[in-house]
């Protein structure tokens, strides 16, 4: 099994929001602000080979909207979606499996593709099969007033017509070595994929923890539907993880790609950080 972390741009967003009731004073210290109180968030995927399966987790915004949409989140640097998956030796017509975690703009936009003519809507990655919660999918296309800035019909109404869509209903593997494990607190069927690669497991955090402050059970976004929920999903995952020596891998934290964990009299911590790379090489002080 081979992975590879996809860079594909980074953005802004205002930093209260990113860490709900948690005072500036203290969140500020482990994930800085600029002057205009936004911070740097990366958009990280990651490309799983495995055997005949090369599975890309999450996608992304994409380029469908205008300006406008994106004129509140500064985006810039990265690789872009395609030159990430270039620069890792592939093709978008490689990639054999799509897994979104969750159906937010962020997560899923770079799905789908405007055609040429600026009218039709065609998949980015034509010979994957694509895989969301089926709770997600149904939630998603029945937008609700909170999330309906994020979740977007262009994004994912023209998946189902691509007649690839594959929804998932319980916790399972869906192939050998990646697991998704459904979680609600963030928003209804987010899947958290834990992989096996035989030498250990790694958790795509998304964003159940989307960077390494928000590990501690209290800091968790403003954006999160069901904050109790969010809250109880992290003692598991973090208790299990810390239990088995997992690693967690940050779709957007701009600063760490992975960290493993400790135990403290807080309770779970991050402990050592690193690259996905360094942690496949042997050379993270694991």
């Amino acid at each position: 099994m081979n992975l590879y972390p996809v860079h594909i741009s980074n953005f802004k967003v205002d930093g209260g929001v990113m860490f709900g009731v948690v005072p500036k004073a203290i969140w500020n210290k482990k994930y800085p602000a600029d002057e205009n109180n936004l911070v740097t968030l990366a958009l990280r995927s990651l490309l799983i080979e495995h055997n005949d399966r090369l599975v890309l987790i999450d996608t992304g915004w994409g380029h469908k909207q205008g300006k406008e949409f994106f004129r509140h989140v500064y985006r810039h640097g990265g690789d872009g979606l395609k030159g990430g998956i270039e620069k890792a030796g592939f093709s978008l017509d490689d990639v054999t499996d799509v897994l979104l975690t969750h159906l937010h703009a962020d997560h899923c936009g770079g799905t789908i593709r405007l055609g040429e003519d600026q009218q039709r809507y065609l998949p980015v990655f034509p010979n994957a099969t694509v895989w969301v919660s089926r709770e997600q999918w149904n939630w998603g296309i029945n937008p609700n007033i909170r999330e309906k800035d994020a979740l977007l019909e262009e994004n994912i109404l023209p998946i189902q017509q691509t007649g690839r869509l594959r929804l998932v209903t319980e916790s399972r593997e869906i192939i050998p070595g990646l697991q998704v494990h459904l979680v609600n607190g963030h928003t209804p069927g987010q899947l958290i994929p834990v992989i096996d690669t035989g030498d250990g497991r790694i958790i795509f955090a998304a964003d159940l923890i989307p960077t390494k402050a928000h590990v501690p059970l209290l800091f968790n976004m403003a954006y999160d539907l069901f904050q109790l929920d969010t809250i109880r999903e992290k003692v598991a995952f973090l208790n299990d993880a810390y239990q088995n020596g997992d690693v967690l891998f940050f779709e957007h934290d701009v600063y760490h790609e992975c960290c493993s964990l400790k135990k403290t009299e807080k309770g779970i911590r991050p402990d050592q950080t690193f690259t996905l790379e360094a942690y496949r090489s042997g050379e993270a002080p694991l």
